[in-house]
């Protein structure tokens, strides 16, 4: 017989491994002492679905706080350019040349 709609599932499974990494709304406390190029790296690195700069930007915006999105993107793009190379290396030897 097997799953009705297997798609259903991993659909699911992916948006709540998503929304893990940004179910705890910040604190005015966190929005004021953000290093939004450090926060930009780690959701490119761990997260690298998008940049989620529109989520603090409504966040912090509770307490009149705006993100540095300069340096949010900055941080972002890096972590992501980190992240694909670590995919694209793969450990499989290769390269070099002698």
């Amino acid at each position: 017989m097997g799953f009705p709609h297997p798609c259903r599932f991993l659909t699911a499974l992916g948006a709540a491994a998503w929304l893990g990494g940004c179910a705890t709304p910040m604190t005015e406390a966190e929005c004021r002492a953000a290093d939004w190029y450090q926060l930009g790296d780690r959701d490119a690195r761990y997260y690298g679905i998008q940049p989620q700069i529109e989520n603090y930007a409504a966040q912090c915006g509770r307490y009149g706080i705006r993100p540095r999105d300069t340096a949010y993107m900055a941080g972002w793009r890096d972590g992501y350019s980190e992240s694909q190379g670590r995919m694209g290396s793969g450990g499989g030897g290769g390269g070099g040349s002698m």
